[in-house]
């Protein structure tokens, strides 16, 4: 499968330019688009296609599919026939005739992606590893079809740079762009970076956010023994290598991440410095990613991010955001949904009441919406900074030097393979060795 190569002029791309990129709006050309980029009738029928059925996948199309009744299911692809049959059987059970999808619509192989996207749907779900993210999203948007994305949006920055690039292309377009950093769609997390946003802390000075949990174990029945071809075992197993993945940190703990970003602004910060190691989770069949990571990202005006992740059991498991500002601190947590807001005594100022929401549902609710309504969101920009934020500090604890935001940004290092075919012979590359891995 083909990925695309960035050309020499990307490779200059600064943090200046970053952000000169990221807040400007284009001009609209003369191009004619199709209706559906205009605005859909509420009667009209959007059709839905879907790209990568696992778990997460399969939960993206259902609640898509709830968003809207006009909405139905008309294409579905997979590189494995097994994992297509058993999503497609699954969101038959829970949507019934929204899901239309005959035999001649269902697409199994490495291109199956191209063949969703020329299949006559109007919105594309690309929730396959994360390494293919860049390619598929360019070829959707290239053929006009809205996207919703699910985090991250590349494993490398030679991906991030290509995402950049077609998010510049649906701004001109107008097409719709929803990322799956879900916690952005979250009532309770929205009304407390408004008030950060309002002041309520004060002047933010640091945030410390933690993303611990016990060993991902996704993959029982794959393993080297009956998985005998490179690229089959990696894709079966593709969370615990780092080109399909992105390690922990990337795949993850970008949730975190982009929390941390959310409340800087979305403005990258200048460095970062890093740490992390495999102890626990080892073996040939566990790839080679990392198991734990801490991170220290350095800001603008001497304010600090301090990210901590860690994926072992039996020990104790955190999802956390902690803010400080010169005039108070915000706690967050996001295993129990608790939000409250203190001054500097420690005085309680403010808190969340949990709702009943889901973050998932709602993020397609409003992607739907915005569709229907001519005014499909965009989401692009964002996503792609969080993404290579959280790349930045896997750089920073894999080769154990000081990244910058601009050596992150014009990394030359490509993980994903130009081509990809099964037979293929796919040396698993040796873990990271902090101190002699080099960043490249």
């Amino acid at each position: 499968m083909p990925h695309p190569t960035q050309d020499d002029a990307a490779v200059h791309a600064s943090r200046r330019d970053f952000l000169k990129s990221s807040t400007a709006l284009l001009a609209t050309g003369s191009v004619a688009f199709p209706n559906i980029l205009r605005g859909a009738r509420p009667d009209q029928k959007l059709k839905i296609g879907f790209v990568g059925c696992g778990g997460r996948g399969t939960g993206a199309a259902n609640q898509a599919l709830r968003a809207d009744p006009n909405n139905i299911l008309w294409a579905v692809g997979d590189a494995f026939e097994d994992k297509l049959t058993a999503s497609l059987e699954g969101l038959k059970g829970s949507r019934g005739a929204q899901v239309d999808v005959p035999e001649s619509r269902q697409f199994v192989g490495l291109d199956a992606y191209q063949k969703v996207i020329d299949s006559g749907v109007d919105v594309v779900l690309l929730t396959t590893p994360p390494a293919f993210r860049p390619q598929h999203f360019k070829a959707a948007v290239a053929a006009g079809k809205h996207c919703f994305l699910e985090k991250p949006m590349a494993t490398d920055a030679p991906g991030v740079r290509s995402v950049m690039e077609t998010v510049e292309e649906t701004k001109r377009k107008k097409l719709g762009v929803c990322a799956g950093f879900c916690w952005r769609y979250h009532p309770g997390m929205r009304e407390t970076f408004k008030r950060l946003a309002d002041g309520a802390i004060g002047k933010l000075l640091a945030n410390y956010n933690t993303y611990n949990s016990g060993s991902v174990d996704r993959y029982p029945k794959w393993n080297r023994k009956n998985t005998p071809r490179d690229l089959e075992w990696q894709l079966r197993r593709w969370y615990y290598f780092t080109w399909a993945s992105g390690d922990g940190i990337v795949e993850q703990a970008c949730h975190s991440v982009d929390k941390m970003a959310w409340a800087m602004g979305d403005k990258p910060p200048l460095k970062c410095v890093g740490h992390g190691g495999r102890q626990v989770r080892t073996g040939e069949d566990y790839g080679n990613i990392f198991d734990h990571f801490s991170i220290v990202y350095d800001y603008p005006d001497a304010v600090r991010g301090f990210h901590a992740s860690r994926q072992i059991n039996l020990a104790a498991a955190a999802n956390t955001d902690s803010f400080y500002g010169s005039e108070g601190t915000c706690e967050i947590n996001g295993s129990s949904k608790q939000f409250v807001i203190r001054d500097l005594q420690g005085k309680e100022k403010w808190r969340y009441t949990p709702e009943k929401s889901d973050m998932y549902q709602v993020e397609h609710d409003e992607f739907f919406a915005s569709i229907r309504e001519g005014r499909p969101l965009n989401d692009g920009d964002r996503m792609a900074s969080s993404t290579l934020l959280a790349i930045m500090g896997r750089m920073a604890a894999y080769s154990g030097q000081e990244i910058s935001w601009d050596m992150a940004l014009n990394s030359k290092e490509q993980l994903v393979p130009s081509v990809l075919d099964w037979d293929m012979k796919f040396p698993v590359p040796p873990v990271a060795l902090p101190g002699i891995t080099p960043f490249v």
